[in-house]
């Protein structure tokens, strides 16, 4: 017999009872989950493994609500295998032994146990490690869920025993035929009308995540009771969620999704999406001052010498956010994001010193030239420090061209200057003055 989580123990309390409206339709079957069609469509692994009834571990990877709770629970059906599911958020290394100890149990009589753990990522390394016998012997098969990106928080050797299945959030397409399969399987929705502004407006308000759209649709429901017609309209919607859900955690998936977008954004030269990233980062609750450092690396790294006022412009951005503070600091950030989006680029600064770097890894027997040297006492006069070093402002143009690399480098180049902004003057500049090394190319 499946064992599974008590849905007396689930968090949600409402009018109809202790269960949920996402938990009692919560699909039994295959062709009653919408979305994740390159999975669970004819030719998806998951529906094939299902067909062969051999399932493998595996761990599912997307965000919350699109169903893998559900998928989890149709596999162990689809086998006829005992159920076991933890959530590794309120489950220690005593369940965990208790569930394997179980499964070894039944193993030993012929019957699979499917483990499910939820939001696996949660699991310390320790207790990921204790599952990796278990899932080598075949003792149980695992499904992980989690929302974090697999290969930052999952341990290789569990990794390298499960198949990784990404999925998505769900369309509007998707959620519309779940709103329609509440309305007609639930006894307390059917009395219910959702008006069609509601009803996208439900959906929009969702993030793509069934279980979220669920929950609002039964509060307006709720809200709504009394009216004679029972129709839920937009208001009710917009009561119910009381704030747009976002799919962001400052320290998640997300978090790094929407910063790579926005720093690439700026890179590529486009304000608009710029600030469209900026905007949905804000909104989301992120650190202002987040923001502002990134746009200080980025001055430097991506624009440099093309426009050198970018970094003078982010570093002021980051001491202003720094003072003012959320909700104003969102005009400073713009003001930022904007002016570095819009800016020449040039990363040849940041070629430079990788380049330089490279070879002082590599060259670590290379010396600094004596002409070079500081010299401050007699004897290091005697052994030739900083003989024949040309004083610079001596001369014409206060240039002398002379050998300031070591000789294992001589004619090194590691600044090419572009042809971008102002660094197009530095270019000029260093190729009249540098004829021989630089015209060498």
């Amino acid at each position: 017999m499946n064992k599974r989580t008590k849905l007396q123990d689930l968090p949600f309390k409402t009018s109809t009872g202790n269960i949920p409206l996402a938990e009692r339709i919560r699909p039994k079957k295959l062709d009653d989950i919408y979305g994740q069609s390159h999975l669970l469509g004819e030719d998806g692994l998951i529906r094939k493994m299902i067909k062969r009834k051999n399932i493998h571990p595996m761990i599912l990877w997307g965000p919350p609500g699109t169903g893998k709770t559900t998928i989890a629970s149709i596999l162990a059906e689809s086998i006829n295998a005992n159920y076991i599911e933890l959530n590794a958020i309120s489950s220690g290394v005593k369940e965990l032994r208790e569930s394997i100890n179980e499964a070894k149990e039944l193993h030993s009589t012929g019957t699979n146990t499917l483990l499910f753990i939820d939001e696996i990522h949660r699991f310390n390394k320790s207790q990921q490690a204790a599952l990796l016998k278990s899932v080598e012997e075949g003792t149980i098969i695992l499904v992980g869920a989690t929302t974090e990106n697999p290969s930052f928080e999952v341990i290789s050797p569990l990794l390298s025993r499960c198949q990784i299945f990404t999925l998505y959030p769900l369309s509007y397409e998707d959620l519309d035929e779940i709103l329609k399969r509440a309305f007609k399987l639930d006894e307390q929705l059917k009395q219910f009308k959702l008006k069609e502004d509601a009803n996208g407006e439900l959906k929009r308000l969702s993030g793509g995540d069934a279980r979220v759209m669920l929950n609002a649709l039964e509060i307006s429901a709720d809200i709504h009771e009394s009216k004679e017609d029972n129709t839920i309209d937009i208001f009710a919607i917009r009561d119910a969620y009381q704030t747009q859900h976002y799919r962001y955690d400052q320290t998640g998936e997300e978090h790094y999704n929407t910063i790579s977008a926005f720093i690439k954004s700026v890179r590529g030269s486009d304000p608009d999406a710029a600030v469209f990233y900026l905007a949905r980062m804000l909104e989301a609750g992120e650190d202002p001052k987040f923001i502002a450092r990134r746009l200080i690396i980025l001055a430097s790294e991506d624009i440099g010498n093309a426009e050198p006022f970018a970094l003078s412009l982010a570093t002021d951005c980051f001491t202003a956010v720094n003072y003012i503070g959320m909700p104003e600091a969102r005009i400073i950030l713009s003001q930022a994001t904007t002016f570095l989006a819009s800016s020449p680029k040039s990363n040849a600064s940041y070629k430079a010193v990788e380049r330089a770097l490279s070879d002082v890894k590599n060259r670590t027997d290379i010396q600094i030239p004596l002409q070079l040297r500081n010299a401050p006492t007699k004897m290091m006069k005697d052994m030739d420090f900083g003989k024949g070093y040309k004083y610079s402002h001596d001369y014409e143009g206060n240039f002398k061209e002379q050998e300031f690399l070591p000789s294992e480098l001589k004619n090194r180049i590691y600044y090419e200057p572009t042809d971008n902004g102002r660094e197009s003057r530095l270019k000029k500049y260093l190729y009249e003055k540098w004829k021989k090394r630089r015209n060498k190319k």
